[in-house]
Formats: C-alpha cells, sequence, structure tokens
C-alpha cells in the first residue's frame, strides 16, 4: 500500500487536488496499484488552521510518506503577515532535503497555438530544466539587512555541485543526451566554481554532450531556439528565474508539472503555477498541471510507466476534442475536464 500524502494548500489548490485524485482513482480501479492518501495542512491552509505554514503534524506524516502532492500555496491575506505560507515551503524544502527540482516543458502539437511565439520556433519543444533547489542565495548564510544596506550570500560548495550534476546528467541518459549547464563564470566566483564541478562529472558521462552558458544567452536562447535544449542544469536562483521563462512558451501554467527530488525522503509533486485566488472557489481552473504532477509521480516515485501513459493520453484526447479549460481559450470547467478524462479512461 502506497502512501500519498496531499498538500491541497491555498486558492485553486483544493479544487485542482480533488480533480487529479478522481483522476487517479478512475486510472486504478481494477489494477493492482493501492494506495492511501492522507491529507494535511501546509501554506496559508496551516497557518488559519496551526498558526504555521508547516505545521508539526504536517512534518511527521511527510516523513513517513512514499510520495507528497502539493497544490498551491499563498494568497493575499497573508501578504503582510510575520509568517507567510512561503516560508513553509522553504522549510519544506529543508527538512527533506529536496534538492533537485525538476520542470519538464513539452509542447504538444494540438497546443501549438497558444504559445506566445512563432509556431517555427516552438514546434517541437521538448526540455527538462533541472534546478538545484536548497542551495545558493536562498538559503545561503549571512544574511543582513539593517536600515539602507542589505545583503545575502549565495553559497555553493563542490559536493552541492556534484549532486545536481549528476542528476542532471543521469537525466539526459535517458533523453537526448545534452546538458545545457548555466551559469555566470564571467563575474562569479561561485559560477566558477560550479562550471570547473560540472565538467568534472562529465567524464563520468562520456555518452552525454555537455555546453555551458552564461544565464543571460540562456534566457535569450529559451525565447529564440527553445527547441535546442534537451536538460538545463542550473543553480538555484537561475533556475528559480529560466524555468518561469521557459513556463510560458506552451501558453499557460496551468499545463506543466514539476518534481523536488530528495535523496533520502519522499519526492514532492507539484503544478508550477501560483494559488490564483481570483478565481479560487470557481471551478475555472485548469487541473492539467496537477494531473500531470500526478504521473510524474507514477513514473518517478513507483514505476508506473502504463498507469502515467494512460492518464496522459486520455488527458490529450480530451484536449483533441477541444475541451478546453478557460485559459486555453475554452468553455469546460475543472469539473467538465475532470468528468471528460474520466470518461475516456473508462472507455479504454
Amino acid at each position: 500500500m502506497h502512501k500519498i500524502v496531499t498538500l491541497p494548500g491555498d486558492g485553486i489548490g483544493p479544487e485542482i487536488m480533488a480533480s487529479a485524485l478522481e483522476i487517479l482513482q478512475a486510472a486504478t480501479a481494477g489494477t493492482d496499484f493501492t494506495y492511501e492518501v492522507t491529507e494535511m495542512p501546509f501554506g496559508g491552509a496551516g497557518i488559519d488552521a496551526k498558526g504555521h505554514p508547516f505545521p508539526e503534524e504536517t512534518q511527521a506524516a511527510l516523513q513517513t510518506a512514499d510520495a507528497i502532492l502539493l497544490g498551491a500555496i499563498g494568497g493575499p491575506q497573508w501578504h503582510d503577515a510575520s509568517v507567510t505560507p512561503e516560508q513553509g515551503l522553504l522549510q519544506m524544502r529543508a527538512l527533506l532535503g529536496l534538492y533537485a527540482n525538476v520542470r519538464p516543458v513539452r509542447l504538444a502539437d494540438s497546443l501549438v497555438h497558444l504559445s506566445p511565439l512563432k509556431e517555427e520556433r516552438v514546434k517541437g519543444t521538448d526540455m527538462v530544466i533541472v534546478r538545484e533547489l536548497i542551495g545558493g542565495i536562498y538559503f545561503g548564510k549571512p544574511k543582513y539587512r539593517e536600515g539602507d544596506e542589505a545583503f545575502d550570500t549565495m553559497y555553493y560548495n563542490r559536493g552541492m555541485i556534484e549532486r545536481i550534476a549528476r542528476y542532471a546528467f543521469e537525466v539526459a541518459q535517458t533523453r537526448r543526451g545534452h546538458v545545457t549547464s548555466v551559469d555566470k563564470a564571467n563575474v562569479l566566483a561561485n559560477s566558477r566554481l560550479w562550471r570547473e564541478t560540472v565538467n568534472e562529472v562529465a567524464q563520468d558521462y562520456p555518452d552525454v554532450q555537455v555546453e555551458h552558458l552564461y544565464v543571460d544567452a540562456a534566457a535569450m536562447k529559451l525565447i529564440t531556439k527553445p527547441t535546442d535544449f534537451d536538460v538545463i542544469l542550473t543553480e538555484n536562483l537561475f533556475g528559480d528565474i529560466l524555468s518561469d521563462e521557459a513556463s510560458v512558451i506552451p501558453g499557460s501554467l496551468g499545463l506543466l508539472p514539476s518534481a523536488s527530488i530528495s535523496a533520502e525522503q519522499a519526492a514532492l509533486y507539484e503544478p508550477i503555477h501560483g494559488s490564483a485566488p481570483d478565481i479560487a472557489g470557481q471551478a475555472l481552473a485548469n487541473p492539467m498541471s496537477m494531473i500531470l504532477s500526478v504521473t510524474m509521480m507514477l513514473r518517478q516515485s513507483f514505476g508506473e510507466e502504463v498507469l502515467a501513459d494512460r492518464i496522459e493520453e486520455a488527458c490529450q484526447a480530451v484536449m483533441a476534442e477541444g475541451i478546453f479549460t478557460k485559459d486555453l481559450g475554452g468553455q469546460a470547467s475543472t469539473t467538465d475536464f475532470t468528468q471528460a478524462v474520466i470518461r475516456k479512461l473508462q472507455e479504454g
């Protein structure tokens, strides 16, 4: 029995989580894949229920889970609070050692027309961004702010870089065998260590081709030649920015999942978008990114390739019929889309 802990969170999080779990139940009916779901408060929901975005009960549950699903967190009611939902996210990454964020960016031919870029630039886009998640400027110390002065510390050591680099190279071995390492080695000592370490790791993967790009050049190339990328490897801050830039290539944040990987604890799977409080509770949310987060979980945590394929094929079939939520130019509600996918699964 697989233990799945769900963190629906805030805004549209509970809606898309419910959709994805309905679809998972439909896909696994009559199979030998068995699981139990435990829902826990997190983010703003954690603050409201327990006074903390990452309550102790939630922390304990995550450390015994086989996989974790997160909906979305945040909202205007917590923007000026002394404790914010986002603080809980950083604490969770540190507690579970979620060192690698993996974000696939794939554009189906049926959705090319939604991209803000020209079809000839984006058709065939299929990349994975591997971002180091618990180092760099977000976690480096010391941090300082007093009056008109402030500084943050960007910190990495060789071991941290080697670990994320090996993960990226191993992902590339399952794909087209190309890693683009992104840094700012012409300016930052930190990046010079990054590039040096990546080159050392590359010697253990002779079947993978490596190139290096400065982060500004990588940002431009993502817009002009996105199909050139296979696996992008980069540190925390650059990865945060580049992965958000890449996420708009398919035309909607509602289409892309992500995974955060730990060496010892359960992996976390979540959509890349925010909590969209302006549409929460209106059945307008696109559940695709949450559904695809579930299929990532099935593949990476449980090795269930067939189940994952079935769900993804059902989703693609529904969209091929023109059933889209409003963010994709359609009229389907969250419930409409969910039920259409379930019908496809039952037909198959």
